[in-house]
């Protein structure tokens, strides 16, 4: 019998909440609810009680018209204070005649988990990059080798407890059982990479609404990664002050008239701006629009490039660039990114093995963290039902929470707690959508 597994995706701008199960063609997603996002800034959740004011009508009305009730989470985490570096870790074998088993590899990895960070830091993911067996240096796989010591070298991705403790109690507040934080970035890139690009070399590029996210994989692994304190939201803040509108004008000229590439916005069109008590309407031209989007993108990419060249990785990008997130929305994109980098570019938004029956809209770029964490968790909720759930240094287990069902003030619920799980009957999945999803895309070559 199919499982349903859900997952949250607390972002700066949207909060996801979606519900699905693996099937035989991939996955199949049959719940799905998002809406505007409030008390999470630059992707760390800061007023929780907003956070809340926003998640609860979503989980209320999965249960009330999809008729499935939520219970235990995979939940993202990200923000502007995730960071990562490099460590390494050695172990002196007393029989080096005997293989080395998956134990070995699983112990050292948690014992770089337990690894000293800063106070009030504490790791999220701890990552193998390669072992030394002796005098064999960079090992992809040491499981089944000999030899008298091994040295694995890690990624560890760190996080403030502050952040980790918000996102934890927003989900025990809203009467749910938190499964796992897993980090967002990485949530995105498998919901989004191809094993060819994950192998040859690639760049990820998650532009959301806090913060733009950047993942390098070479061999299969995460060579490196950064968090860029910009996003869509800054794109917004600059046209609100470069325009004199309202931060909701903004954000709709933005969506609808913006472009990221000035030297294709046409020179005579123009939007006009409502006048604000009296004052007489006001007209701004695409190209100043274009012009302001294109110095952030510009600041962005930037900085994206001054990680990847320190990376040590900027030529074995194979596979070029692949972006992702709402900023991937962004008209004639792939093209600026592409002339500013001279890697080859792709958009890319969940589609393939993805299937839905009530008319959601997934198929967008903005989707890729939600879809994500709903495939990791699948994936770990399976190996936990076999029993061979693996430490595979990829998730920050959550420790036990106790589900808060009542308001402290009135100790009414929250939310109803249904104990009896209800699923709805529905059909077979349908065969993915095709072709151009965005109205306001011109992505020619």
């Amino acid at each position: 019998m199919n499982t349903q597994i859900a997952a949250i995706d607390l972002g700066t701008t949207k909060v996801v909440v979606l519900a699905g199960e693996k099937n035989e063609s991939g996955y199949r997603i049959t719940a799905y609810r998002e809406a505007p996002s409030k008390g999470v800034i630059r992707g760390e959740v800061v007023n929780i009680q907003n956070v809340l004011d926003s998640l609860i009508p979503l989980l209320k009305d999965i249960e009330e018209k999809e008729k499935i009730t939520i219970d235990n989470v995979y939940v993202g985490i990200a923000g502007q204070n995730i960071k990562c570096r490099d460590e390494q870790r050695s172990r002196n074998r007393k029989r080096p005649h005997d293989l080395i088993s998956d134990k070995e590899i699983e112990e050292m990895i948690t014992e770089m988990a337990n690894s000293r960070v800063e106070s009030g830091e504490k790791i999220l993911h701890v990552i193998p990059q390669s072992y030394n067996v002796d005098d064999h240096i960079g090992v992809e796989n040491a499981s089944g080798m000999t030899g008298t010591q091994i040295e694995g070298n890690y990624k560890l991705f760190i996080g403030k407890v502050n952040s980790i403790e918000n996102s934890k109690v927003v989900i025990n507040k809203s009467g749910l059982k938190l499964k796992e934080l897993i980090l967002e970035p990485i949530a995105s890139a498998k919901a989004i990479l191809t094993e060819d690009e994950t192998e040859l070399g690639t760049a990820m590029i998650d532009i959301g609404g806090g913060t733009t996210d950047l993942l390098i994989y070479h061999n299969n692994t995460i060579c490196h990664a950064a968090v860029i304190p910009f996003g869509g939201n800054s794109i917004t803040e600059d046209l609100r002050q470069g325009c004199g509108v309202s931060l909701r004008n903004a954000e709709q000229m933005k969506i609808q008239y913006g472009s990221c590439y000035s030297e294709y916005a046409p020179d005579n069109k123009t939007v006009v701006i409502p006048g604000i008590g009296g004052l007489e309407n006001r007209e701004v031209s695409f190209k100043v629009i274009a012009s302001i989007i294109e110095a952030r993108v510009e600041e962005i990419i930037e900085a994206v490039m001054y990680e990847i060249e320190n990376s040590g990785f900027a030529d074995k990008l194979g596979a070029g660039i692949v972006i992702t997130g709402g900023g991937a929305q962004l008209t004639n994109i792939r093209q600026f990114i592409k002339i500013k980098t001279g890697y080859p570019v792709r958009v890319a938004f969940p589609g393939d093995k993805i299937t839905h029956d009530n008319g959601f809209e997934i198929y967008k770029p903005s989707s890729s963290t939600a879809i994500g964490l709903l495939m990791m968790g699948s994936e770990l909720n399976q190996k936990e039902e076999y029993g061979t759930k693996e430490n595979s240094g990829m998730l920050f287990p959550a420790e036990e929470v106790e589900s808060v069902t009542t308001n402290n003030k009135t100790n009414e619920p929250l939310r109803p707690k249904n104990k009896t799980h209800k699923k709805k009957n529905f059909l077979s999945g349908v065969g993915t959508m095709i072709g151009n999803i965005f109205e306001n895309t011109n992505d020619e070559a």
